[in-house]
């Protein structure tokens, strides 16, 4: 029997090592090599946990679109370089595109491809330096969000504590949004949306399977591979792209062979044709937005909101088609243009239908002459701060007013025409935009209650504003075409002013209520009052000052307003023209943003500003029912004036005098009757 003892073949190494565990060294470096494996942990989750990826909270930036009144995109606005797209717009094929060319182990590892960043770091070990990167798609974000592209192991670290973070901040979906959006295609188009309008002219939902493989296979090298320069090299890497796609089950083979086969149709790059359309009415939109709804600018230039507006496009067009051409404007001795500001609105809404900003080159959320200016409105205040409330008090529009030179305490205002009519009904007074009557009158009625009226109608004003210059538009600061033309919209709507706005509903990209406008209207005069305003201001354009402003067969009312250069008798600062047909309100405002000894107008508003409403108002209610003003409650066959009034004074005494002579003929034909009677009784009794 043989007593040999079996021996296990690793019982040798068992021993060993049990021997070793004895020894205290080994104990000691088998502790200390735990503590720093335990200590390298922690401290690589504390550098994990304090890499800030905060940026990627953000929203990506999407563009937000405007929406006219009938519902249509009218214009859209972006302040990103990209324009972002959410997950769920994106085809299931453009992901798998990206995911089988560039990281084909996305939805397995946590932001790091050890095996994949092992073989990269060999080659580079061997290369002695960073020339390969095994990056997954997490540290590709978080090298275009964070980091720089240098190729350096300092770099390379952080990417890898951002990736790590990344990872555990965000879902898969999440990632790949954010890189969707934010990768580089070559061609100026930053993220996968503007690359499909840049190369395809499609949006990056319509992609089909050939255009995402190209794409994909272009982010390794934007330049070299675009279609666009190396249409073989783009194919070929499309190619390499499918065939990946196919090899991890993404697709079969008969879909790749289809996509191989299909022709890939460049369309060159797409002009987006709604961004940068109307754009003072745009920035009008953009400031409502923020003063209205409490949003910031940045939600609303890349929020990715739908905002639903009051624009007509049709009028919007027709107005900078006349601010386009310059023969409608007054020359200028330099470059400095005369700069303008118009707006057209709805009366009985008070939706704000066109709006231009400005002359010249658009400058974005630049001065905006239609809603910022703060100018003095000149006679175009005349119906607001004398001539309604003269009508509330009880003064009608044959009521006679002075017409001639006179002094109020220390204010001596002029006509401007230098002519002085002694007596003028109000009528006249309007018509001809005689000053003095104006200030007459509101000496008469008080200050005070002009300039109650004038707050009535919506203009701010001042305590030092509270003068008798009221009368002619005298402001500190002055007001805006904006504010003039909603003022005015409660005469065509029977005495009722309704909030001017921009816009109707804004709504976030998940459809969300954001902000909503709800009709405010409030009653600033008697629909009386409103209809003679009507009646005196359709008489300035008949046969006053406003004869230029009137459109060819439509009813028209208006006036004319201009403010003089201080010491240059023949010079004007601002020219006016605020008018009205029934459905439709516009304000016109001319003048230079500085006035001085060589920039000032020398043209009056009537022909000026007059001949520029009648254009605009022409083309924006083209195709439009013409109607007429509602003066039921004006009793006037013909217009008032002094000496038809005068003739009218006449005519009883003139009866009068006609009674009493016919009276005293009779008288005498009676006493002659009766003499030669008595006399004839006389001879009759003497012959008796």
């Amino acid at each position: 029997m043989d007593n040999k003892r079996d021996v296990h073949p690793n019982s040798g190494w068992t021993d060993r090592w049990k021997g070793w565990i004895r020894k205290p060294w080994f104990r000691r470096t088998l502790w200390g090599a735990g503590a720093a494996l335990l200590l390298f942990v922690l401290v690589l989750n504390v550098a994990i946990w304090s890499m800030d990826v905060s940026a990627l909270d953000k929203a990506t930036p999407q563009p937000t679109l405007i929406y006219d009144r009938y519902g249509k995109v009218a214009s859209k606005i972006s302040a990103s370089q990209s324009e972002g797209v959410k997950i769920n717009q994106v085809p299931k094929h453009v992901i798998q595109a990206v995911v089988a060319i560039e990281d084909q182990r996305f939805y397995h590892h946590s932001g790091v491809d050890y095996v994949g960043t092992l073989r990269a770091a060999v080659t580079n070990l061997q290369a002695g330096s960073v020339v390969q990167g095994g990056s997954t798609l997490t540290q590709q974000l978080a090298k275009n969000v964070f980091l720089t592209h240098d190729r350096t192991y300092k770099r390379k670290i952080k990417e890898f504590l951002y990736a790590k973070k990344i990872e555990r901040t965000y879902s898969k979906d999440q990632i790949m949004e954010h890189y969707l959006n934010t990768i580089y295609f070559g061609e100026g188009a930053w993220g996968v949306q503007k690359a499909a309008q840049t190369y395809f002219g499609k949006d990056a939902k319509d992609l089909n399977l050939g255009e995402a493989a190209t794409l994909a296979g272009m982010i390794k090298a934007p330049s070299s591979l675009s279609p666009f320069k190396h249409f073989n090299k783009a194919m070929e890497r499309r190619n390499v792209v499918l065939d990946k796609m196919e090899e991890q089950g993404f697709i079969s083979s008969q879909e790749l062979a289809r996509a191989k086969s299909a022709d890939v149709v460049l369309q060159g790059k797409k002009l987006d044709e709604y961004k940068g359309r109307y754009p003072s009415y745009v920035d009008a939109i953009i400031q409502e937005a923020i003063d209205r709804y409490n949003l910031t600018e940045n939600e609303v230039l890349s929020g990715g909101l739908r905002i639903y507006t009051e624009l007509d496009p049709r009028m919007q067009e027709s107005a900078e088609r006349v601010y386009r051409n310059p023969a409608y404007f007054p020359q200028s001795p330099d470059d400095q243009l005369v700069q303008s500001g118009t707006v057209l609105l709805d009366p009985t809404t008070g939706g704000i239908r066109a709006l231009v900003g400005g002359r010249g080159e658009h400058v974005f959320r630049g001065f905006n002459h239609a809603t910022q200016l703060k100018r003095q409105p000149g006679s175009t205040m005349k119906p607001l701060s004398v001539y309604t409330p003269a009508l509330e008090k009880g003064y009608t529009i044959a009521s006679r007013l002075k017409d001639e030179p006179m002094s109020f305490r220390d204010y001596r205002p002029t006509n401007y025409d230098g002519r002085y009519r002694g007596e003028v009904t109000m009528y006249e007074a309007v018509i001809h935009s005689a000053n003095i009557p104006a200030v007459w009158l509101l000496d008469r009625i008080g200050v005070e209650q002009g300039a109650n009226a004038v707050e009535r109608f919506g203009i701010p004003l001042k305590q030092e504003d509270k003068s008798l210059g009221l009368a002619l538009g005298g402001m500190n600061q002055g007001t805006s075409p904006l504010h003039m033309a909603q003022a005015y919209s409660v005469f065509p709507n029977n005495g009722v002013m309704a909030d001017a706005h921009t816009i109707k509903r804004i709504e976030n990209v998940d459809g969300e209520n954001m902000g909503k406008w709800y009709k405010k209207s409030i009653r600033v005069t008697s629909r009386k009052v409103a209809q003679h305003i009507t009646y005196m201001l359709r008489g300035v354009v008949q046969e006053g000052t406003g004869r230029q402003a009137q459109l060819p067969g439509r009813p028209t009312a208006g006036k004319t307003g201009t403010t003089q250069v201080p010491g240059q008798a023949s010079g004007a600062k601002d020219n006016w023209f605020v008018g009205y047909t029934p459905q439709l309100v516009g304000a016109v405002w001319l003048g230079y943003d500085k006035t001085d000894a060589r920039h000032y107008l020398t043209t009056s508003s009537g022909s000026t500003a007059g001949p520029i409403f009648r254009e605009i108002m022409s083309e924006a209610l083209k195709g439009q029912p013409v109607k007429a003003f509602d003066l039921s409650m004006v009793k006037y066959k013909k217009p008032p004036k002094v000496e038809e009034e005068k003739k009218k004074e006449k005519e009883p005494d003139k009866l009068r005098k006609e009674l009493k002579k016919e009276w005293n003929k009779r008288k005498k034909q009676l006493e002659d009757a009766l003499k030669k009677k008595a006399k004839e009784w006389r001879e009759k009794l003497e012959q008796w």
